[in-house]
């Protein structure tokens, strides 16, 4: 599931200013990265279900994990993981509450985020 209309895609920052503002709503940085590309993941833990909130952005101007490379943010998805094959994303009906969730965490992100570049 993506989540457009949050309007976090396509947004420019320092690595550093998105990974502060992630990692203080419980967005992980850990290590989904290379130099060029990275993830930032929320699990949510749903009776038996295993879900993951995924904030992806790839650098633009520098390496990833420099603190003063900026990074442009794609679209964040949400998906189900099934072990042992992964995480699946689309052909999914998520729970209501967990949407919410997400959307929560999003539009804080997005509020701090705007706040850091006034």
């Amino acid at each position: 599931m993506k989540f457009e209309h949050i309007g976090l895609a396509d947004k420019e920052f320092k690595f550093e200013t998105v990974r502060h503002a992630a990692e203080s709503i419980g967005l992980v940085h850990a290590g989904q990265w290379d130099y060029e590309r990275v993830m930032f993941d929320y699990k949510i833990v749903n009776q038996d279900d295993i879900y993951y909130l995924r904030l992806p952005a790839y650098a633009i101007k520098g390496d990833i994990p420099h603190d003063d490379t900026i990074i442009k943010l794609m679209t964040p998805i949400l998906g189900k993981h099934y072990y042992p094959h992964g995480v699946e994303y689309e052909g999914e009906t998520f729970p209501h509450p967990i949407i919410d969730k997400c959307n929560k965490k999003l539009e804080l992100l997005k509020k701090m985020l705007e706040e850091n570049e006034k």
